[in-house]
């Protein structure tokens, strides 16, 4: 049984194709499936009744499901979606004033046991498939009851929740690519944001393939700091991932990188760490996104004062870059940044095997 969800353009074209029908059913399908919220074939009344008679015995649309919708005194809102026997990953709404901005996972869980992040501490148990990922998406214009006709009410969307996005690289574009579709989202590139730890060889691949606006959490600005804050660095150092994001920089949607930053008290935040940045990202087109530590239990950090934030700040944009600081969003309900934990069954092996496995199919 097909389930639609999880199929781009050209796959639906090629879907009705093997039905006998003509094309144009594909891009009427994808319409109702994501402009409409459509969850069954007889709503779709553009298409032939035959068609409809047809569909419920080869396909289904069948969205992650939804265990527990919260929403923050801040008006941020989480939603629990259970992908899998014991498994659940964990999506947000962050509206503000000009823009609502949807964060969606990627993976249940994470395998890159980022010290500072409760997703790390949770282990790994297997990418989201395309339709897990959209189904995202799916559920918050659905629960936002979104008019097609109307207003955007997710007007960007950051793939920062949990989960590594270019680990799960071929699910996570296919994705991206309904997000972009004119008869899908219809979102802009510069409105679309991939958030990576730094998988040097797929940021190449996405900036050939389908450049969106990045993210690169970079969270210390020195080798020896950073392989003990973001592990990832042991295989892709600063001296390879600088150039990465020289080179994504050029061909993006956007003439520069996102550096996000997460601010941790007496270990990444000292004038001579903002110093460090400066020589590190002095030939890269970049911003600095400094985020406050957001604790979950036994986290091990503690949050930089607010102070200490805005002197960092200023040395960075002392030294000629853009800076700005996250304000947190729905800490009364652990959706701010680095809180999301979902449910994950572990099945890790952690980082080596995630990456070798990518690897090779790159």
């Amino acid at each position: 049984m097909q389930n639609l969800l999880d199929l781009d353009l050209p796959g639906l074209v090629a879907f009705f194709e093997s039905l006998g029908e003509k094309p144009f059913r594909a891009r009427q399908v994808l319409r109702w499936l994501h402009q409409y919220g459509a969850d069954d074939f007889y709503q779709m009344t553009d298409l032939a009744k035959s068609l409809r008679a047809k569909l419920p015995e080869v396909a289904e649309i069948r969205p992650p499901l939804l265990h527990q919708e919260q929403v923050s005194d801040d008006g941020t809102r989480k939603w629990l979606l259970e992908v899998g026997p014991q498994n659940r990953v964990e999506t947000v709404f962050i509206p503000e004033a000009e823009r609502g901005t949807l964060c969606v996972s990627t993976q249940v869980g994470c395998a890159l046991e980022c010290a500072f992040c409760s997703t790390g501490r949770q282990g790994f148990n297997r990418n989201l498939s395309v339709a897990e990922i959209i189904g995202q998406l799916w559920w918050a214009n659905k629960a936002m009851g979104r008019d097609p006709k109307g207003d955007r009410i997710i007007s960007n969307v950051v793939l920062m929740g949990m989960g590594e996005p270019l680990l799960n690289y071929d699910n996570t574009v296919t994705a991206v690519s309904l997000m972009l579709d004119d008869h899908a989202y219809g979102l802009s590139k510069r409105r679309v944001t991939i958030s990576t730890s730094g998988i040097v060889p797929a940021m190449d691949r996405l900036r050939a393939q389908m450049p969106v606006a990045l993210a690169v959490s970079l969270h210390a600005p020195n080798d020896a700091l950073r392989d003990q804050l973001v592990p990832i660095n042991r295989k892709y150092p600063l001296s390879v991932l600088m150039p990465a994001c020289r080179r994504y920089a050029q061909d993006g949607p956007r003439d520069f990188i996102t550096f996000e930053y997460v601010m941790l008290d007496g270990i990444n935040d000292r004038p001579e760490h903002a110093e460090q940045l400066l020589h590190l990202t002095r030939d890269v087109n970049c911003k600095f996104n400094l985020i406050p530590f957001n604790p979950f239990p036994d986290s091990g950090f503690r949050r930089s004062p607010s102070e200490t934030v805005c002197r960092f700040a200023s040395q960075l944009m002392g030294g000629g870059k853009i800076a700005t600081t996250r304000k947190t969003r729905g800490d009364d309900i652990d959706a701010a940044c680095g809180q999301l934990a979902g449910q994950v069954q572990d099945k890790s092996k952690r980082v080596s095997s995630r990456i070798e496995k990518f690897m090779g199919a790159v």
